[in-house]
């Protein structure tokens, strides 16, 4: 990942295809080191490629993950099934979620 995030620093920063020695460099200028056989995986999957088409390419993939909670998926399924209990829970959690509070903060 810090690959990744130096490769789009460099990107972002002008650089159109950065090398490992530029990652590298960047990477420590701020006391990192890094595995070259990573860096050199990374750079060759990103070869030939440009950032707006892997960040396209990354988003389809993603759109196909499922992001929302079980409890919610579950819990919709059984409406669904004409059960009406797990409304009636979500009712009674966000009111005992409510009473967490008890009017004070984490940092106060």
């Amino acid at each position: 990942m810090k690959f990744l995030a130096a490769y789009l620093l460099l990107v972002a920063g002008g650089k159109t295809e950065p090398s490992a020695e530029d990652i590298t460099k960047l990477l420590g200028s701020v006391g990192v080191e890094g595995d070259a056989a990573r860096l050199n995986s990374l750079l060759k999957a990103l070869e030939g490629k440009s950032v707006d088409e892997v960040i396209a390419e990354g988003a389809t993939k993603l759109a196909s993950v499922s992001s929302g909670p079980a409890v919610a998926a579950a819990g919709g399924a059984a409406a669904a099934a004409g059960g009406e209990a797990p409304a009636e829970e979500a009712k009674e959690e966000e009111k005992e979620e409510s009473d967490e509070d008890m009017g004070f903060g984490l940092f106060d």
